[in-house]
């Protein structure tokens, strides 16, 4: 009979060692979970600092010796109103023309005028945006001396590049982990907590877009922050 008691007195013990010891664990389980994940948003609008200016006209004839004589004719008259303007020599990259010879092709069944088609292309490739965004205004200047400059084609439209991306990446994280803090200090007090230790944190992409459709010299530089925070009483 004693021995009966002292069993049941050590299984009673146990038993409730055992709550004790489950309940803390849940406990320490939920306490160690507690964390608030936010993210942070830093945006910048920041003035391209590159741009490439594609300078495209076409001629059409019937003999490609001339053809290739007007070309070059016209390539030194742009060539000398681009130096004259402010571009420097370096800059200015002379393309190959590209040579459609329509009485070649099979399915044409109109009566051609000129057989041959060239597409001539100067690029400008600066990183005086200013002055080239002012001689595209100016270009018109070319049209008294004959020369058309066309861009009707989506590979011959004027692109603007932000490329000093490094310069503003320290500063723009700083401030993106700054707005994820405050994020964070809001939620822990709102959950009448203490905002507690960085338990991890992820860096996202940087994004390069145009401001608008009507300023592509205009960028928007974009990253956003995730961070994890623990949450404390």
């Amino acid at each position: 009979m004693k021995r009966w008691i002292l069993e049941a007195v050590i299984l009673s013990l146990g038993l409730w060692l055992g709550g004790v010891s489950i309940k803390n664990g849940i406990y320490e389980f939920v306490e160690g979970n507690r964390t608030v994940t936010v993210k942070g948003l830093a945006e910048q609008e920041i003035a391209a600092n590159k741009v490439t200016w594609p300078l495209m006209y076409k001629q059409v004839g019937n003999d490609l010796p001339t053809l290739y004589d007007k070309i070059n004719t016209t390539n030194q008259t742009i060539v000398e109103f681009l130096k004259k303007k402010g571009v420097q020599e370096s800059e200015i990259t002379i393309n190959a023309p590209e040579i459609i010879d329509l009485q070649a092709e099979r399915y044409r069944s109109t009566q051609i005028t000129h057989r041959y088609n060239v597409t001539a292309v100067i690029t400008v490739t600066s990183n005086q945006v200013d002055l080239i965004r002012k001689l595209i205004n100016e270009q018109g200047e070319l049209l008294k001396q004959g020369i058309a400059i066309t861009s009707d084609e989506y590979r011959y439209n004027v692109q603007y590049e932000f490329t000093a991306l490094n310069d503003i990446k320290p500063m723009m994280i700083e401030e993106a982990t700054r707005n994820a803090r405050a994020a964070a200090e809001q939620f822990a007090e709102d959950s009448d907590s203490d905002l507690g230790k960085i338990k991890s944190a992820t860096q996202g992409q940087f994004t390069i877009s145009d401001r608008d459709a009507n300023t592509p010299y205009i960028k928007r530089v974009r990253v956003v922050t995730t961070v994890t925070y623990s949450l404390e009483d």
